[in-house]
């Protein structure tokens, strides 16, 4: 388990225990950002409330734990920057709770999923599967051939 808040999963949280897998390199960092109250205001921007930067791991999933202040209904994003530069690029790759479908134009536009399709709702320590997308040609999604 990565991050430094692996004492609430192992404690029974209130946390989020997010598996992220399907990774194009295994360099860089991944960024994982909790958001609750609001569902219409989940992945503005500034309104996380918690962030987790954690090294890519060698081989494998990364399982982060995220703690939350209480049981109830979040959304989590997830950005795999394969430079570790701290910029969002077009190598770079992401995802979000519930994995839902997003098109190239969605991520240009920064359009957000309806927060139907990105909620969780936690009751002591929650998984949270996230599959990781990049930029392949003209779409956005996940790689044909990651392994899983």
């Amino acid at each position: 388990m990565l991050g430094p808040d692996a004492t609430a999963c192992e404690g029974g949280g209130p946390a989020m225990l997010v598996h992220v897998e399907g990774f194009k390199k295994r360099t860089g960092m991944l960024r994982v950002q909790s958001y609750g109250g609001n569902p219409t205001r989940y992945f503005e921007k500034g309104t996380w409330l918690r962030r987790v930067d954690v090294p890519v791991p060698a081989s494998g999933a990364a399982d982060i734990c995220v703690p939350v202040p209480a049981n109830g209904n979040y959304a989590v994003s997830v950005r795999h920057d394969i430079d570790g530069s701290g910029k969002t690029g077009m190598n770079d790759g992401g995802g979000m709770s519930g994995n839902p479908k997003l098109s190239l134009m969605d991520v240009i536009f920064r359009r957000k999923p309806n927060p139907d399709k990105v909620q969780v709702t936690v009751h002591g320590v929650t998984r949270v599967p996230v599959v990781l997308n990049y930029v392949q040609g003209g779409s956005f999604g996940p790689l044909a051939m990651a392994a899983r």
